[in-house]
């Protein structure tokens, strides 16, 4: 019964949080530093719970979820089909999706993300609306496929949060964590495939598919902070990072995929 009853004043106190975020941006400075906190703590609760329904064997996700990260022009979508086939050439059930994006009213979202635009987008509606259209994605399409065992590839989640709206933008990490928190719980991706270049030559290739995106259009400088925030992530958890060298020749790009992914693979076996 206590849990029951700690469980409710949570879910109350996040939604009070997510409120305040909306209606009261200029106290969000302090709102953070107050919530990083008990963040953990919701954290710590959430991970006794999933502990608990290992012992009990009762998990709630026995798929495998890939996401493939990295800044403009690394050749995600060109990885995503050479991993979609590598999974099929293995009788491995997978879905492949996008963020944001992934369901119908997600993909709305994205179109007002990434459509350029003379009114200025602020940067904590942009971020709200990046997990706006995660949650949906999550409750919608990547939660049920977990469930019923399939492996998610996902052209980008979370850590391009941290990297766009986090270093590009620079917002809080504090910030991009507490809704990290409130809409994933503890879900995580189990691994990231992180394609890197240097950012004149992704976007050199960017430029060539065609009429950018509002994202697109910003400077070199955003770019720069965004690849070194995604560096900086996968020193910070080597294990769960794979960081490809996208400047190779496609080919190479591909069998240097292919070895991580066999690498996923053997550890998924195993696990």
């Amino acid at each position: 019964m206590q849990h029951c009853i700690l469980r409710q004043e949570i879910h109350c106190t996040l939604s009070r949080v997510a409120m305040a975020l909306i209606l009261f941006p200029e106290r969000l400075k302090n709102i953070s530093v107050r919530c990083v906190n008990f963040s953990f703590v919701v954290v710590r609760i959430t991970v006794h719970r999933q502990q608990r329904n290992r012992e009990t064997g009762h998990t709630m996700k026995s798929g495998f979820f890939i996401t493939f990260e990295g800044t403009e022009g690394v050749g995600k979508s060109t990885q995503l089909e050479y991993a979609a086939s590598w999974l099929k050439a293995r009788d491995i059930d997978f879905i492949v999706t996008r963020e944001p994006g992934g369901t119908p009213l997600a993909e709305s979202i994205r179109e007002l993300l990434l459509q350029p635009r003379e009114e200025k987008v602020a940067d904590l509606t942009e971020l709200l609306l990046m997990f706006a259209a995660r949650s949906q994605h999550l409750e919608t399409l990547i939660k049920p496929h977990l469930e019923a065992g399939k492996w998610v590839l996902c052209d980008r989640f979370t850590d391009a949060t941290y990297a766009y709206q986090g270093g590009g933008r620079g917002v809080s990490q504090a910030n991009v964590s507490l809704l990290e928190n409130l809409v994933q719980g503890v879900l995580r991706p189990d691994h990231v495939v992180l394609l890197d270049a240097p950012v004149e030559v992704g976007m050199s290739r960017a430029r060539k598919r065609g009429e950018l995106d509002r994202f697109e259009r910003e400077a070199v400088a955003f770019f720069d902070r965004i690849r070194q925030t995604y560096l900086e992530r996968a020193a910070q958890w080597p294990e769960r990072y794979h960081v490809i060298d996208a400047t190779q020749a496609l080919d190479a790009v591909s069998h240097s995929l292919g070895q991580a992914l066999d690498g996923i693979l053997a550890r998924s076996v195993s696990a």
